[in-house]
C-alpha cells in the first residue's frame, strides 16, 4: 500500500506510548444511488442503506481484541469503527511503522506511515484504514495574486466600477441574472467550508455588505464549528472572507453556515496532527439531522497526492451520501491548468517521475459539481481554470457524451498526458478573477476557483430557495440534471488552461475541461427545474 509523496519529508519517530486516533471505514452496505429529482433520503434511510454488515464489525472488534485494544477505547460510528490505540499497537496491528513528516512548502506536520498490511480475512470488510498512507497537501484554490486597493471606509463609488477589472456582488448578479430575484425560503442554507486556519471576520463582512449589498447590510452567518475548529476574529483570511463575503452578498439573506472547519488543537490525549480533513468534515456534517441544501469548498489536493485508491472512493462515496440527502455540493477546479503549481507539479509521484496533466480532488469526484473559472464581461476561460480529467475515476454516465465528444475532437493531441477515460473536470465554470474583497477594513483585488466555487454555489443556493419556497424538495446532487439540460448555461469557447508544458485544453462549444458547460444563467435554470420538478 505504499506510495511516494512530493514534497513530504521524515522528520521524527513518535513516542511509542503516544496515544493516536486509528479511523477505520468498514465496507458498506450499499452506496446511495440516484434517485428521482426530490426524492431524497433521510439520514436514517442513508445510514441504513450504506450501514455495514454485522459481520464485518465482529470481524473488526474480534480483531482489535485480538491486539489487546480495550472496548473503552473502540466506538462505532455509523459505517466507521474509531479507535484510540498507542502508536506501538497501531505499528503492531497495521505491521507497519509511523513517522512524523513535514512538507516545507505548507509548513505542515503530519502522522502517517509509507505502507501498512492487514489480515487477508479482514480484506472483504475494511475500505480504508487512517491516518495511514495519505499525504495530501490540502491548500486553497486561491491565487496567490493579492492586491490592495484601497481604504473601505474613504467611499467608494460602485456604480463607477468597471466589471472587466473589478468583480462586485452587482456585477455577478447582473451576469448570472439573480438581481431581481427575492428569496423567500426560510429554511434554505449555503454550507461554506472552511480549511487552513483561514478565518472569516465578521467586521469586514459587515463593511463588504455596507458598500456593495447596502439592501441586505445585516445579513451575516452562523460559525459551526468542527473537530477543534476555531473562528479567530484577531485574524481575517482572504480566502474565508473571499467566501463568505460572496455566498452572503449574492445570496442574502439566504442563511449562510460558516465554518464546518477541521482544525487541529493538540491535547493531553491526541498531541499530534492526524487530521484526514475530508473524513473529519464528513463524519460530521454526515452526522447531523439537517444538512446544508448547498455547500462550497475552495480547498483540494492534487489526486495522485491522495495515496490509496481505496482513500478517494471513500471519501466520494461519503459525499455521495450528502447529494443522497439533498445537498449540492461544489468545489472549485483548481488553478493550475492542467497541470501542478510549480515546476515539478506536472510530474507523477509513483517513482517514475514522467510528465503528467495533475487533476485536483475532490473535483474528480463525480458525485460533487467542480467549478471552473472564467474571466472578463464578455466571457472566456481564466488560463489557470482547472480542467482535465481523472486518473481515479471513470467518466460517469451523465457525462459520457459530452466527453467522449471532446475526447474524438482532440484526436492525438496529449495522448500519453491524460486518462482519455477519465471523469472529466469541472462541470461548470463561474468568473474567477478580480474579485473586490474587504480585508481588515481594506478593499483589496483576489482571484482563483476560489472566487467561482461560492459564487456558483450561490446562485444554486438561490435555485434551491426557489424550489423551497414553492413547496419543492432541494436540487440535492446537481451533474444529471445540468448535463440534461445544457442550454441552461452560458457556453463559454475562447480560451485555454495551459500548464505542463502545453497550451493545455481549449473552451470549445459544449462541454470542454476548461470552463464544463459554461456560467450559470439564474432564469434559464428556473424553467429547467419547472419542467423537471
Amino acid at each position: 500500500m505504499g506510495r511516494s509523496s512530493r514534497g513530504w519529508e521524515f522528520h521524527s519517530v513518535p513516542a511509542a506510548g503516544e496515544v493516536i486516533e486509528l479511523r477505520i471505514g468498514l465496507r458498506q452496505g450499499r452506496e446511495p444511488g440516484h434517485h428521482r429529482y426530490g426524492q431524497h433520503l433521510s439520514k436514517a434511510q442513508v445510514d441504513a442503506l450504506a450501514a455495514p454488515h454485522a459481520e464485518s464489525v465482529e470481524a473488526v472488534e474480534a480483531w482489535l481484541a485480538h491486539h489487546g485494544v480495550a472496548p473503552e477505547s473502540v466506538s462505532l460510528r455509523e459505517a466507521w469503527i474509531v479507535v484510540r490505540v498507542t502508536v506501538a499497537q497501531a505499528e503492531a496491528m497495521l505491521d507497519t511503522t509511523y513517522a512524523i513528516f513535514y512538507h516545507a512548502a505548507s509548513a505542515s506536520s503530519v502522522l502517517r506511515t509509507m505502507s501498512y498490511s492487514l489480515p487477508a480475512e479482514l480484506d472483504t470488510h475494511i475500505d480504508v484504514m487512517a491516518p495511514t498512507t495519505h499525504f495530501g497537501t490540502l491548500r486553497s484554490m486561491k491565487r496567490e495574486k493579492f492586491e490592495a486597493v484601497g481604504d473601505v471606509g474613504s467611499g467608494i463609488d460602485v456604480g463607477a466600477l468597471n466589471c472587466d477589472t473589478n468583480v462586485t456582488v452587482s456585477c455577478l448578479r447582473d451576469m448570472y441574472k439573480t438581481k431581481d430575484y427575492v428569496p423567500a425560503a426560510a429554511d434554505n442554507v449555503l454550507g461554506v467550508a472552511g480549511y487552513l486556519d483561514e478565518w472569516a471576520n465578521y467586521v469586514d463582512l459587515e463593511d463588504f455588505m455596507g458598500v456593495f449589498r447596502p439592501d441586505e447590510a445585516r445579513s451575516s452567518f452562523e460559525t459551526v464549528l468542527v473537530h477543534g475548529g476555531v473562528n479567530d476574529q484577531s485574524q481575517a483570511g482572504s480566502e474565508a472572507n473571499l467566501d463568505v463575503q460572496y455566498t452572503v452578498g449574492i445570496s442574502a439573506p439566504t442563511k449562510n453556515h460558516w465554518g464546518l472547519a477541521p482544525g487541529y488543537q493538540p491535547d493531553a490525549l491526541l498531541p499530534t496532527n492526524m487530521n484526514e480533513p475530508y473524513l473529519d468534515w464528513l463524519e460530521f456534517i454526515l452526522a447531523q439531522d439537517k444538512v446544508p441544501q448547498t455547500i462550497t469548498t475552495s480547498y483540494a489536493d492534487h489526486e495522485q497526492t491522495l495515496g490509496p485508491y481505496d482513500y478517494a472512493v471513500r471519501v466520494c462515496t461519503e459525499f455521495a451520501k450528502l447529494g443522497a440527502r439533498g445537498s449540492s455540493v461544489l468545489f472549485g477546479s483548481g488553478d493550475f491548468g492542467v497541470g501542478g503549481s510549480n515546476a515539478t507539479g506536472c510530474l507523477t509521484n509513483d517513482g517514475s517521475d514522467k510528465t503528467a496533466f495533475q487533476p485536483m480532488f475532490p473535483a474528480s469526484c463525480p458525485y460533487i459539481t467542480s467549478v471552473g473559472g472564467t474571466t472578463g464581461v464578455v466571457e472566456r476561460a481564466a488560463d489557470f481554470s482547472g480542467g482535465g480529467f481523472s486518473n481515479y475515476f471513470s467518466t460517469p454516465k451523465y457525462q459520457a457524451q459530452a466527453a467522449v465528444e471532446y475526447v474524438s475532437a482532440l484526436g492525438n493531441t496529449y495522448k500519453g498526458l491524460y486518462n482519455c477515460s477519465g471523469r472529466g473536470i469541472p462541470d461548470i465554470a463561474a468568473q474567477a478573477e478580480h474579485f473586490l474583497i474587504v480585508l481588515n477594513e481594506t478593499l483589496a483585488s483576489i482571484g482563483g476557483t476560489s472566487a467561482s466555487s461560492p459564487t456558483a454555489a450561490a446562485v444554486i443556493s438561490l435555485l434551491n430557495d426557489y424550489l423551497l419556497s414553492t413547496n419543492r424538495a432541494p436540487l440535492g446532487f446537481l451533474n444529471p440534471l445540468i448535463y440534461k439540460n445544457a442550454w441552461a448555461f452560458n457556453d463559454i469557447t475562447n480560451g485555454t488552461n495551459p500548464g505542463c508544458g502545453t497550451d493545455g485544453f481549449s473552451a470549445t462549444a459544449g462541454w470542454d475541461p476548461v470552463t464544463g458547460l459554461g456560467t450559470l444563467d439564474f432564469k434559464r435554470l428556473q424553467t429547467v427545474v419547472d419542467t423537471v420538478y
